[in-house]
């Protein structure tokens, strides 16, 4: 077992002896906790250096060729090379690009100015803090590439500025479906099996049409500034990823339409436990607040990290140059996001099994007595090192992902074709290798639930358990998964078909696949903390299922497993055996 700083080691018991998940139990991998606190002290010191050299107003008002930011009163530098810097721009509220209609391939060459008013220059409209060109048939660069935003990073943040409270609403909206999905499968679960199989199909379908017709329109206006490009590259790539979505769910239900009909068996079975534990539906909202405040403070450490800087001679103009400190803070800040993102679920994951083993293992189940609040004990005094360490691994793999896309975007110009197939052969299997990673460190931490061991020991029974039931797991757990799945698939597809809808009409947007992109993931991260609690549950039993059938022999020693789950148990067998050779 992995080392302990509040108590001696104990051993687990033996596994003939079970009667319950292991009480006697100590800490597990403290190690990792230990390094997760002194990560989170590091990202605090490079956060607090960036914001000591920045100000967030930077991204938000812009600032003139001199660093001074419009709209507020500037502080004087003192180095007397910057002596324009520190003017008072209280009266002038407006950036102005003079050469924001033209061509401009080094962003930081612009000239910039604060004005009082952007009905002075005929030319320009006033949007937010800005005074943007208007539409010409000229082909222009995006306005806000030149406003000071010298990077791509900056552009985003941007973007962020101006559609923060739509996509907090959209969260909350996907908070609301995956509820409400949660809420029918455990009173309605045959309807709900069927509405998410077709609604999914029709969401993606319509998804697809929709995007297919909006990038022809935006394909054929006469008016193609350079956000227009990128807006009709956007729908064509949107379009294109809907449209293979939509096949491969309708290949898939195809092939296992024979065994749907098992899934509400299933379902039912995961039903009755979550109508024992009915609080199991309210413990994800706790997770989504730990989320929602993990992703809003990440938002928040990037705004500040992207306005950091020391002023620059860029000769001819100034900007605000970044230190190699605030550059590496750029990626600590987004592993730490993936970490701690990470580390949320895995708590929940670790929650839900403990309460549902305590709930398999109880033989009446009248005799349950607050089972979530002993495994959420247990989780805080002996297992949050194991979480750690298990988090860390999903999270590190995600990382070296979003650096390899990084390097790619950076340098696919100057590849070939070879390169290309490199990159997408390594980011195919990153992410292969990242699903089956989180599918075992799910199954790994059902096992320290029962247990009590570390995450080494508990991945290695996790391992021998699936492999010795690869029948059993392709049995009951691959339709039943493939249903939450697509549930997941729902309630994405529909947050971000109504995302589409929403930035489209948005005036200043230049990376909307981004947004999507993140609209995209916070969706599913909130899905994924509701839906999961069936996942997780139906995981959990399906453990305890293998565990109860080496422990116990059903004669001498009776099994712990409901009569409902051994007969589901048996007719997945029979449809396995038979089905198949007539399909």
């Amino acid at each position: 077992m992995g080392s302990c700083l509040c108590g001696d080691k104990v051993e687990p018991e033996a596994k003939n002896a079970i009667d319950g998940p292991v009480s006697k139990r100590s800490c597990t991998d403290t190690i990792w906790i230990l390094i997760m606190a002194a990560f989170v002290v590091c990202l605090f010191g490079l956060v607090g250096h960036c914001i000591a050299k920045g100000d967030i107003l930077r991204v938000i008002y812009g600032y003139d060729n001199c660093g001074n930011i419009c709209g507020i009163k500037n502080e004087p530098e003192s180095d007397p090379k910057f002596s324009c810097k520190g003017e008072d721009m209280t009266a002038k509220k407006y950036l102005l690009i003079k050469e924001a209609g033209k061509f401009v391939v080094n962003p930081r060459n612009v000239y910039k100015e604060c004005v009082s008013d952007c009905s002075a220059y005929p030319e320009y409209r006033k949007f937010l803090r800005r005074c943007i060109p208007k539409k010409s048939t000229e082909v222009v660069n995006s306005f806000f590439s030149t406003t000071g935003l010298k990077d791509f990073f900056l552009e985003v943040s941007e973007d962020l500025h101006l559609t923060w409270l739509y996509i907090l609403l959209l969260s909350f909206f996907a908070l609301a479906l995956s509820f409400l999905v949660l809420f029918l499968l455990q009173y309605v679960a045959g309807a709900v099996v069927w509405l998410v199989l077709i609604g999914t199909v029709v969401v993606s379908l319509v998804a697809a049409i929709y995007l297919w017709i909006v990038w022809k329109d935006k394909r054929r206006a006469e008016l193609q500034s350079d956000i227009s490009q990128r807006m009709a590259t956007t729908y064509l790539v949107f379009a294109i990823i809907a449209t293979i979505v939509t096949i491969v769910i309708l290949l898939i239900i195809l092939v296992m339409r024979k065994r749907i009909k098992l899934v509400v068996q299933l379902f039912r079975e995961a039903g009755k436990a979550v109508s024992s534990m009915p609080l199991l539906l309210l413990q994800p909202i706790a997770t989504f607040i730990a989320l929602t405040l993990t992703v809003g403070l990440w938002i928040y450490f990037s705004l500040w990290i992207e306005s950091s800087g020391y002023l620059h001679d860029g000769s001819p103009y100034f900007y605000y140059k970044k230190d190699t400190a605030m550059k590496v803070t750029r990626w600590y800040n987004l592993l730490a996001m993936f970490w701690m993102t990470q580390f949320c679920i895995g708590c929940q994951h670790m929650v839900i099994g403990g309460a549902v083993a305590t709930w398999f293992f109880t033989r009446d189940k009248s005799e349950l007595s607050h089972p979530i609040k002993t495994s959420t004990k247990r989780l805080i005094k002996y297992h949050l090192g194991s979480v750690a360490f298990g988090s860390l691994l999903i999270a590190l793999v995600q990382f070296v992902r979003a650096i390899l896309s990084a390097i790619y975007n950076q340098t696919k110009d100057a590849q070939g074709d070879i390169g290309q197939a490199v990159y997408k052969a390594c980011h195919c299997c990153l992410y292969c290798f990242e699903k089956v990673l989180t599918y075992l460190t799910r199954n790994a931490y059902i096992e320290i639930a029962i247990y009590g061991n570390n995450f080494c020991w508990s991945g290695e029974q996790a391992v021998k358990i699936l492999t010795n039931n690869a029948l059993r797991v392709f049995a009951i757990n691959s339709v039943g998964d493939f249903v939450l799945f697509l549930s997941k698939v729902l309630v994405v597809s529909f947050t971000v078909l109504v995302g589409f809808l929403i930035f489209e009409r948005v005036e200043g947007i230049q990376h909307m696949w981004v947004l999507l992109s993140l609209l995209a993931v916070f969706a599913y991260l909130i899905s994924h903390c509701f839906i999961t609690v069936y996942e997780m549950v139906i995981d959990t039993i399906f453990i305890c299922f293998c565990e109860d059938c080496e422990i116990n022999d059903g004669v001498e020693k009776p099994y712990f497993m409901s009569y409902g789950l051994m007969e589901f148990v048996q007719n997945t067998k029979k449809v396995l055996a038979v089905g198949d050779r007539t399909s």
